[in-house]
């Protein structure tokens, strides 16, 4: 018998030399952050060469298409930029990039 993990989604990423290691995370029946959302619960680390996480993410990016062609999952459409011009960086501007919609999946590495 083989053991099977199940996860709410990756937490983050780290890439240090050849190593990536995935952080899996699940949501805890239990536990609450400031917005009553379940908190994120660490569960196992996944740790891969360079190529084979290439390799990896190359299968689920097939995986995913599939899963599109079949209707199971929606894709969303990338957001339109507006066309305002930009004079330098303002707190406004600053503050809208760090409160824009992004899936809590996102690595910290990657904002």
């Amino acid at each position: 018998m083989h053991a099977e993990i199940y996860t709410d989604g990756v937490d983050e990423i780290t890439v240090g030399g050849s190593i990536v290691r995935v952080d899996l995370v699940s949501l805890s029946p239990t536990e609450r952050d400031a917005n009553n959302a379940p908190k994120k619960v660490f569960r196992q680390r996944l740790i891969f060469s360079v190529e084979s996480f290439a390799n990896s993410v190359e299968v689920m990016q097939n995986a995913l298409q599939g899963l599109v062609d079949a209707g199971a999952v929606r894709r969303n459409q990338p957001r339109q930029p507006t066309a305002m011009p930009h004079t330098g960086s303002s707190p406004e501007r600053d503050m809208s990039d760090l409160n824009s919609p992004r899936s809590p999946n996102v690595s910290t590495n990657f904002r």
